[in-house]
């Protein structure tokens, strides 16, 4: 696959694709087969980031990054490989292009398929999992995947997501944590300290998070280095 445009939302997430300190919120080429944007969280941020690498010349999009898991089976670290992405309308992958990173992971990593979830806000109990699980059948959920989808959707682009699960069905980001990050998605130590002093985020659900995503990043590390060249990028 060539002209690979990877959209990211988080630092944490481009780190496994790259080693270099991204400028946030632009097009950074990754050699001749790809290009990465770190576009922060939220759909309307991949939404620009995806148009910007079509515009840049990408013809296939890749959404790459984390996923909380809707199904109970799904644990820390397993590799979410949709079938398709609900949003407004069930989105289509690239079977074959995601046939053939499947092919090069599968004795790596854990992988799962089904229906990935498009959520315009991060759901932070296991309540709200579970109701979105059953009123889109989907296995996994994050909240850049749909905007990513619907951009190569509208202009014939192929798609492929590539989500690791960084929190289960059990653990969930706490909502308040989200006025702690960056806009890239890292932590700011101040707010941290704040949210901790307050109450609103206890410390052993940051440890908790923090070992989920680690896992994550080890998974999606993993897919760099054995299916990189499949997704535009040496591995």
């Amino acid at each position: 696959m060539t002209g690979v445009g990877i959209v990211t939302a988080m630092r944490m997430e481009a780190r496994c694709v790259t080693s270099r300190r991204l400028p946030f919120n632009s097009r950074v080429s990754l050699g001749p087969g790809a290009a990465i944007w770190l576009c922060g969280i939220g759909a309307e941020a991949a939404r620009e980031a995806a148009e910007g690498l079509h515009a840049g010349g990408a013809s296939a999009l890749v959404s790459f990054g984390f996923a909380g898991a809707l199904d109970s089976s799904l644990r820390p670290g397993d590799l979410m490989l949709p079938d398709s992405v609900s949003a407004d309308r069930l989105l289509p992958i690239d079977t074959e292009w995601r046939s053939r990173v499947r092919e090069l992971l599968s004795a790596r990593v854990r992988i799962a398929g089904g229906i990935l979830a498009a959520s315009p806000h991060m759901l932070a109990s296991a309540a709200a999992k579970r109701e979105l699980a059953q009123s889109a059948g989907a296995r996994a959920v994050d909240m850049e995947s749909g905007a990513v989808a619907e951009v190569a959707f509208r202009t014939g682009t192929a798609f492929l997501a590539v989500r690791a699960i960084s929190d289960p069905v059990e653990c969930s980001p706490p909502a308040a944590l989200l006025g702690a990050l960056r806009r890239d998605g890292s932590p700011d130590p101040v707010r941290l300290a704040m949210l901790l002093l307050r109450g609103r985020v206890a410390i052993g659900t940051l440890l908790r998070l923090g070992a989920d995503s680690r896992a994550a990043c080890a998974t999606l590390a993993a897919v760099s280095r054995h299916a990189g060249r499949e997704l535009g990028f040496a591995g």
